[in-house]
C-alpha cells in the first residue's frame, strides 16, 4: 500500500469515527437529593447614619440566611481625611414569615470605616411557598435609624 492510500484509509476511518454516535453515560445517584442553588435578593440601599445599607436573603432549599450590609453612601468629598474615622454603629436586623410568626431579630455592633461590612444575624428554616419580610436598622451616636427593608419569597 502507496503512502497516499494509507493516508485516505486513515482519514476515512477517523470520518467514520466522528461520524457514529457516542451513547450517554448515566451518572449514578446516590439516592440523596440534588443540592439547590442558593439565591441572593437584597432589598433597595437605603441612607442610615450616613451610609448606605441594604438588607439581604441567600436562599437555599428551605434555609435562609439573612444579613445586612453597610458601605460608603458615595464618594468621599475631597476636603474629607482618609481613610475616615471608625464609626461605631448599632444595628438590627428582625424577620418575619409575611402572615405569620417572627423569626427573630438580632442586634450586633459593627465598626464601619471605609470597606464595606457585613452584619450576620439570623439563619433559619422556613416552609416552602413562604414570603420571608426581613428589616435592617443601622444607627450611631447621632443619627437613629431608618430601616431598610425587603420580602422574599422562598419556593424550594
Amino acid at each position: 500500500m502507496n503512502r497516499i492510500t494509507r493516508i485516505a484509509s486513515g482519514a476515512a476511518g477517523a470520518v467514520a469515527l466522528l461520524a457514529a454516535p457516542v451513547p450517554a453515560l448515566a451518572v449514578p445517584t446516590s439516592g440523596a437529593a440534588e443540592t439547590a442553588a442558593t439565591v441572593t435578593t437584597c432589598g433597595y440601599n437605603g441612607l442610615q447614619a450616613g451610609l448606605s445599607t441594604k438588607v439581604c436573603a441567600e436562599v437555599t432549599g428551605g434555609s435562609v440566611v439573612l444579613y445586612g450590609q453597610i458601605g460608603l453612601a458615595g464618594p468621599p468629598t475631597p476636603d474629607t481625611p482618609w481613610p475616615p474615622r471608625p464609626q461605631e454603629l448599632l444595628t438590627r436586623l428582625s424577620a418575619g414569615v409575611v402572615g405569620g410568626e417572627s423569626l427573630g431579630s438580632a442586634s450586633v455592633r459593627a465598626v464601619f470605616t471605609a470597606a464595606t461590612v457585613r452584619v450576620d444575624g439570623i439563619s433559619v428554616t422556613v416552609p416552602c411557598g413562604s414570603t420571608l419580610h426581613a428589616t435592617f436598622a443601622v444607627e450611631s451616636i447621632s443619627r437613629g435609624p431608618a430601616p431598610v427593608e425587603v420580602d422574599v419569597p422562598v419556593g424550594c
